[in-house]
């Protein structure tokens, strides 16, 4: 059964001065918050000093984690949009949605992994390859998994509370999925080396 419309008046919601107010709020609160990721990357620095090769991962991991968590929601907002999904666990759209996240993340931290270890030889620091695709498999499924119910949450609750998941999903998503992915990603490399 798809979700109903909590407001079905939604065409004053296109106005400039709407967005700017629903907006400008939630963008100086991930602001703020996006200052966390860079704190907490300074803090662990010896860490990734002392290997190189992770500082290949750190980019990947916070870019990714926030475009998976971004794909969902953009999936989620534009289907609430037709009609055509609800927020049932036992939907089919929405476990194919996660289905598809979840193994696209499987690749792309498998090759992350990949890249990093041929990188880790150029650079003249290698480490182990199973070290890498640990590291890289487990911090990317775990920030792919946050970044997926992250997102699911967020559409749900943006559009409950009579906002345009459209606008309000991605900024969140990304901004929080960019400080966990460098927790997680830090966390998990101290875990295994």
């Amino acid at each position: 059964m798809p979700v109903s419309d909590p407001s079905p008046n939604r065409v004053d919601t296109w106005s400039v001065g709407h967005i700017v107010r629903t907006m400008a709020p939630l963008l100086l609160v991930l602001s703020v918050l996006e200052l966390g990721s860079g704190l907490v990357l300074e803090s662990l620095q010896s860490t990734y000093l002392g290997n190189p090769t992770l500082l290949v991962l750190v980019p990947v991991m916070i870019g990714m984690g926030g475009n998976l968590g971004a794909i969902m929601a953009a999936r989620l907002s534009t289907q609430l949009h037709l009609g055509t999904i609800s927020f049932d666990p036992r939907e089919p759209q929405l476990r194919a949605g996660i289905l598809a996240i979840m193994g696209l993340a499987a690749t792309v931290f498998t090759v992350l992994a990949i890249v990093a270890y041929g990188l880790g030889h150029l650079l003249g620091s290698p480490m182990a390859l199973s070290d890498l695709l640990t590291i890289s498999l487990v911090s990317g499924l775990s920030l792919a998994a946050i970044a997926v119910s992250l997102g699911i949450a967020a559409t749900y609750v943006s559009y409950r509370r009579g906002y345009d998941p459209d606008d309000v999903t991605v900024p969140v998503v990304t901004n929080v999925c960019d400080i966990l992915g460098v927790l997680i990603l830090s966390v998990v490399a101290i875990v295994v080396l």
